[in-house]
């Protein structure tokens, strides 16, 4: 029996009909793009929370943006770690050490030498920034954009070699693909090809030494397009009802390889809020300078300001969501004195297109050459 439409009353026709959003990028690859519609604050203004402040008192640091670099390149306001001049050489040279392997090691897949390659172009200085701050044994678990934090650990660059090519010194015997490093002396959890698998990984390992009455916690990272994977979600709810001592990193460059923001959630509000519905502290950093990275991992790790890991590594807190970066903020200077790295930066994220280029090409050629000396 068939049956009767409902009345033109009932179904709705006096009312506007919907319509589905379907994100769409401003720019396309090829395209100039601007990215003044972005306040990146002063650096310096952004306030301090104190250390025992609770979770609720910071939800508007998501929103926000800390930096500590100016554009003069000095180390400004209450989030200055106050780095010596030697950690500031050590991480500037692990820096670019990362970006000369990147470069040599791409050419080589390119040359049909490996299969593949994943470079951390612009995005050094959230790896090694945070290896500096963490201590040596705490365990990392990576994307595949943080080899710099292998390289900052002053891991070996032939042993790395080794596993991109597969060949008989790999010390995992080709069962990973190129680029997922694993190692247990260096407390590198094994990269996985799967989107936002460390996750879950890194809460349970930080659970686990809570458990144990241990002192190290867990660090991880993802990028911006890994946060709408169910795991992202589901370690995110793990840390906050077991406050694991663990710091959950998320690097917004902008483009998740082939999809943008936009379908992460990005164009409703920043990645940092994901925190705040699951009553984690969570900041909101520009991922590009590497004290601004630097002060943000080590307060999450070492002194328990904005991300609830108490003093001396107590596994009662929880460190999540320390999030970084709003852009690249790319970080390219070769240089090995603190002063004339002040002088050389050119790879400020406001900086001109084609002097940000220029300097690329230079320290580039730099730094293979240096390179190559090494080995």
């Amino acid at each position: 029996m068939p049956i009767d439409s409902p009345s033109s009353s009932a179904s709705g026709a006096n009312l506007p009909p919907l319509s589905l959003h379907i994100p769409e990028p401003q720019y396309r690859p090829g395209d100039t793009a601007d990215f003044s519609n972005i306040e990146v604050l002063a650096a310096g203004v952004t306030p301090r929370p104190d250390s025992a402040a609770d979770a609720s008192t910071m939800r508007d640091m998501v929103y926000g943006l800390v930096r500590v670099l100016d554009d003069e390149g000095q180390a400004v306001g209450a989030w200055n770690p106050r780095l010596d001049a030697d950690t500031l050489r050590k991480m500037l040279r692990a820096m670019a050490l990362t970006r000369a392997f990147d470069e040599r090691m791409f050419r080589a897949q390119r040359q049909g030498k490996t299969s593949f390659y994943m470079k951390s172009t612009g995005e050094e200085a959230v790896a090694v920034a945070a290896a500096f701050a963490l201590d040596r044994d705490d365990m990392c678990f990576p994307s595949y954009r943080q080899q710099g934090i292998l390289i900052a650990r002053d891991w070996s660059l032939v042993d790395m070699m080794n596993q991109i090519y597969s060949n008989r010194a790999d010390r995992l015997k080709g069962r990973q693909m190129p680029i997922m490093y694993s190692t247990r002396d260096g407390g590198f959890f094994s990269i996985s090809g799967n989107l936002a698998t460390q996750y879950p990984q890194a809460v349970g390992w930080a659970m686990a030494s809570a458990a144990k009455g241990d002192t190290r916690i867990a660090a991880t990272w993802c990028g911006e397009g890994s946060t709408a994977e169910g795991d992202f979600h589901s370690a995110c709810m793990f840390a906050t009802v077991y406050r694991a001592p663990v710091i959950l990193n998320v690097v917004n460059n902008q483009w998740a390889i082939s999809s943008f923001v936009g379908f992460a959630g990005g164009e409703a509000t920043t990645f940092a809020a994901r925190g705040v519905g699951y009553g984690i502290a969570a900041l909101r950093i520009d991922g590009g300078m590497a004290q601004n990275a630097w002060f943000a991992q080590f307060l999450a790790d070492v002194l328990g300001t904005p991300v609830e890991v108490p003093p001396s590594h107590e596994t009662t807190g929880i460190g999540a969501a320390t999030l970084a970066g709003i852009g690249s903020g790319l970080f390219s200077d070769a240089s090995e004195a603190a002063d004339r790295w002040r002088a050389d930066r050119r790879y400020d994220a406001l900086m001109a297109p084609d002097v940000r280029d220029a300097a690329h090409a230079h320290w580039t050629e730099v730094l293979t050459s240096e390179l190559a000396k090494s080995l």
